[in-house]
């Protein structure tokens, strides 16, 4: 494994502070600030943390790739925060949190995921790049 740069690992500590922020936020938000009148605060809280569980231990060994599809997850929390400042201007302020969490820990790993994956030599194909090798593996060969 290649050192990490100072950039890539500023990169990594950004992402990895948002996640663990969002997941504190969420639980105090669930449990304390603002909780569901007719639930368990702290199921609520469960439920909402457990999504971002599944990217965590990538997150935290450093893996590029999670880092990467991690975002597919936030994106439920970016989408909850904006139809809530949207629709409930209650908790217009929590839902503000949320957003710039989510949106830190995006970039975040996006960022890291791209500086990591350079220093590792891992690199994705061009989408044509892709398309012609495709192409060739499922034409017929001509005699």
């Amino acid at each position: 494994m290649s050192a990490m740069q100072p950039t890539t690992r500023l990169l990594r500590y950004l992402a990895l502070s948002a996640t663990l922020a969002l997941m504190g936020w969420v639980i105090l938000w669930q449990t304390t600030l603002s909780p569901h009148p007719h639930l368990n605060p702290w199921i609520m809280a469960g439920a909402w943390v457990i999504p971002l569980l599944f990217p965590l231990p990538g997150i935290l060994a450093g893996r590029p790739y999670t880092h990467a599809w991690a975002n597919f997850i936030l994106m439920f929390y970016f989408l909850h925060g904006l139809t809530l400042l949207w629709v409930d201007e209650g908790e217009r302020w929590l839902a503000i949190v949320e957003l710039l969490l989510t949106t830190l820990a995006f970039a975040g790993n996006i960022l890291f995921a791209r500086h990591r994956g350079r220093e590792l030599g891992i690199k994705l194909k061009r989408l044509s790049q892709v398309e012609k090798e495709e192409k060739a593996r499922h034409e017929p060969t001509k005699p």
